[in-house]
């Protein structure tokens, strides 16, 4: 038997332990992963220094290093999330749904946890606590497969999560690092089938892909983030103008970070002209089509792959449009499903622009950057799915669930003719 096997089936065993929690202990259980995780952040911040390290060495820059970097003040914010996973409503054992058919059966739907769950991801050393969370909160076990630019990291954490865990009597297992970070590992952990029930990649468009190729267990994804935002003839400039630069220069490596800006061609002459120097003031790069350069001479050329790009960088598309259909289809044909933004005071185009798009997540007069589990009221989120299956969107402990049938009666049968006797 392998080792990722062994692990896996290990981690399957300690399912039905975290299945059978009950809600106050599962919130003991979290809380004290907090305490224990706050009590070792010098350890958790001396293993990410090795991990930056090595991998300036290795010439990451950029979002990579970006998602990669801990310092007090994120190390705070997962401790912090993994409290707020911990007040969360218990998903599990929550009826959905009741009916009490014709015949007295009563039909209730009710959520139960998945199971096990495969995290593969890269870089991000906060995903090693967040989907343990919610996992957890969910009643699954979780194999944790990072990336190995976060390998100390991720052990740092794993070390504060475990020992939370065995204070509460509960197998290290049901939190499972991976720490054999071959891709033939990955792969073999992708098809074990008869006891990985989901697995959720997290990361670039590549890993993400590799992923979705290569795997025989279900797989929640999205791609990429080419989040909009539509600046409508009607919007408060200055409101849209806050938007712009939130979104995009804020934390431009992340997935609900700005990527191209639409401008309504009435407005495009006042607004264009104060959008660049914002933005320049942050060192974005502007790239535009033939209407925006008309109007900000200066910017660069934009193509069509410029408008399809997730740049993860202080570069931004822009295009102006000459109405809200023009919008809405250049964001059908060039977005991800991801995150989509209008600033506009006209509560009928607002509605449209709503109902017109299928993206995961809409926003009215708000930052893209509020699409994000942690933000939007999750604790904390396991990934964005832009895959229309279970679940869509930012993704918390709910989402880790799945709804079955229970029904009740007194003996009723379907078919009254058969009964016996």
């Amino acid at each position: 038997m392998s080792d990722i096997r062994s692990l896996a089936m290990a981690c399957r065993d300690a399912a039905p332990l975290l299945a059978a929690l009950d809600t106050p202990v599962k919130r003991a259980l979290l809380n004290d992963m907090a305490e224990a995780l706050s009590r070792r952040t010098t350890d958790v911040l001396e293993a990410n220094a090795k991990d930056i390290q090595l991998a300036v060495e290795k010439g990451v820059q950029g979002a990579m290093l970006d998602r990669l970097r801990l310092d007090q003040i994120r190390v705070d914010g997962i401790v912090q999330a993994l409290r707020e996973v911990a007040s969360l409503p218990d998903p599990v054992g929550t009826v959905t749904r009741r009916d009490i058919l014709s015949n007295g059966v009563v039909v209730e739907r009710v959520r139960i946890p998945l199971g096990v769950v495969a995290m593969i991801y890269e870089a991000r050393p906060n995903v090693t606590a967040d989907a343990a969370a919610l996992c957890l909160m969910a009643g699954n076990a979780v194999i944790l497969r990072g990336g190995s630019e976060a390998l100390q990291s991720n052990r740092a954490i794993a070390a504060a999560l475990h020992e939370a865990l065995r204070a509460h009597g509960l197998p290290e297992a049901a939190v499972t690092l991976v720490e054999d970070l071959r891709r033939e590992t990955m792969v073999e952990l992708l098809q074990l089938s008869d006891i990985v029930d989901l697995a959720i990649p997290r990361g670039g468009e590549g890993l993400i892909r590799f992923v979705t190729e290569h795997a025989r267990v279900p797989v929640i994804k999205h791609y990429k983030g080419v989040c909009h935002l539509y600046v409508d003839a009607s919007a408060d400039q200055s409101l849209a103008l806050n938007l712009l630069v939130d979104g995009k220069t804020s934390r431009p490596g992340v997935c609900n970070a700005l990527e191209t800006v639409l401008v309504h061609r009435d407005v495009a002459n006042d607004f264009l002209p104060r959008a660049a120097i914002a933005l320049r003031e942050h060192g974005v790069e502007l790239r535009g089509d033939a209407a925006t350069r008309a109007v900000i001479p200066d910017a660069n050329v934009a193509d069509e792959d410029d408008y399809a790009a997730e740049f993860l960088d202080l570069i931004i598309a822009v295009r102006v449009v000459d109405n809200l259909d023009e919008a809405i289809a250049h964001i059908r044909r060039h977005g991800s499903d991801h995150t989509e933004v209008i600033a506009t005071n006209d509560d009928a185009v607002a509605r449209k622009f709503v109902q017109s798009l299928r993206s995961a997540v809409v926003m009215v007069n708000a930052s893209s950057r509020f699409s994000d589990g942690g933000q939007l009221g999750l604790g904390a989120e396991i990934g964005i799915s832009t895959t229309r299956l279970h679940a869509y969107g930012p993704m918390g402990a709910e989402s880790l669930t799945i709804e079955r049938f229970v029904v009740r009666g007194e003996g009723q049968v379907r078919h009254p003719e058969s009964r016996v006797g």
